[in-house]
């Protein structure tokens, strides 16, 4: 039995520490930006994209930009690989700049291993370019396990313009939460109030925290977010019990409770019953051969937490202690969400 309860993992969520502002929302408007660009990588070994026609015609197109007039010659060589270069253009961005980049594989190509990425213009979402990329690919320790058609280059690209935001003179400050809920935008606004020493804050939603620049912060944007962001919050969240049925990974949130009721499942009879204290019955029938009877008491003020250990105690595998969980759910004496994986 002990060999089987090891293979379950259960991990318990408290929310103990505050957290700071800064680590659970977002300044509306101060966001990375995606950014995609289509080039070639050249120099490989034999790994490229061989005979592929679009391959050949960018590598022809390239040609010609650069003086090279092939006519209606094809261009076919396994040492290129066309590729999707992306990367992340973070907020106040600079020209000049440097910014890493991920070059991927589209064609049927087998490695990247050793080759340069010529340069290549990489755009947003409004089509306008903010960097280019161009360097030698460098492919991760795991390339010769599948994983050489996807490398970076570290610093490979370069901004060319400056991501214009006005932070120093803004009026007015929106916070968005990563995880919306009520009673974490609530207390936001609280802390933040009480830190300005006024009603500078207000919760619109469970997702949005507005925040009026004070007088005397008037001109300093950027003095004013230091503060706030740096203020800490004891986060509220649902009662939650998140289980991976692949796994056998149950984790569960400390608010997540269960009322009374009695549980059987093959040999094993759980109860939790009102002013009861918690205590672990374990009975042996009549043969030593015969299956133990097994028994749990526990109080109606108990949580998921203290029920899963007991059955861990009692030799419950990961599947029996999945279903049993499924159960309390639908009969209603789960407090909490169930999510499966």
């Amino acid at each position: 039995m002990k060999k089987i309860a090891c293979l379950l993992i259960l991990v318990m969520s408290f929310d103990v520490f505050a957290a700071r502002i800064k680590d659970i929302a977002s300044i509306r408007g101060v966001r990375h930006n995606q950014l995609v660009g289509y080039g070639l990588v050249v120099g490989l070994k034999g790994t490229g994209d061989g005979g592929l026609q679009f391959t050949n015609q960018s590598m022809k197109r390239m040609l010609d930009k650069l003086g090279v007039k092939l006519g209606e010659d094809a261009v076919e060589s396994a040492n290129i690989a066309a590729v999707v270069v992306t990367a992340k253009l973070p907020p106040f961005a600079k020209s000049g700049n440097p910014l890493s980049v991920t070059v991927n594989s589209i064609g049927d190509a087998s490695s990247l291993q050793g080759g340069t990425l010529v340069q290549t213009p990489l755009r947003a979402a409004d089509k306008q370019i903010y960097a280019v990329a161009q360097g030698p690919v460098l492919v991760g320790p795991k390339g010769g396990q599948g994983h050489s058609t996807v490398a970076v280059i570290p610093d490979g690209a370069i901004i060319e313009r400056d991501i214009a935001s006005d932070i120093t003179n803004r009026k007015m400050f929106r916070l968005t939460l990563h995880r919306p809920d009520f009673t974490t935008a609530a207390r936001i606004a609280k802390t933040i109030n009480l830190d300005l020493a006024g009603q500078y804050a207000r919760a619109t939603d469970s997702a949005t925290i507005d925040v009026v620049v004070p007088f005397n912060y008037q001109g300093k944007g950027v003095e004013l977010l230091a503060s706030i962001e740096s203020l800490e919050i004891f986060t509220d969240s649902v009662a939650k019990v998140v289980i991976n049925e692949k796994t056998g990974t149950v984790i569960i949130g400390n608010k997540v409770r269960v009322k009374q009721v009695a549980i059987s499942h093959g040999d094993l009879t759980v109860k939790v019953e009102s002013d009861e204290p918690q205590r672990v019955l374990a009975s042996a029938g009549a043969g030593a051969e015969e299956q133990k009877e097994r028994v749990a008491v526990l109080p109606n003020s108990t949580n998921v937490g203290d029920l899963v250990r007991t059955l861990n105690k009692l030799g419950v595998a990961p599947k029996d202690l999945i279903s049993i969980l499924q159960n309390l759910k639908a009969s209603g004496a789960l407090e909490g969400e169930l999510e499966i994986l």
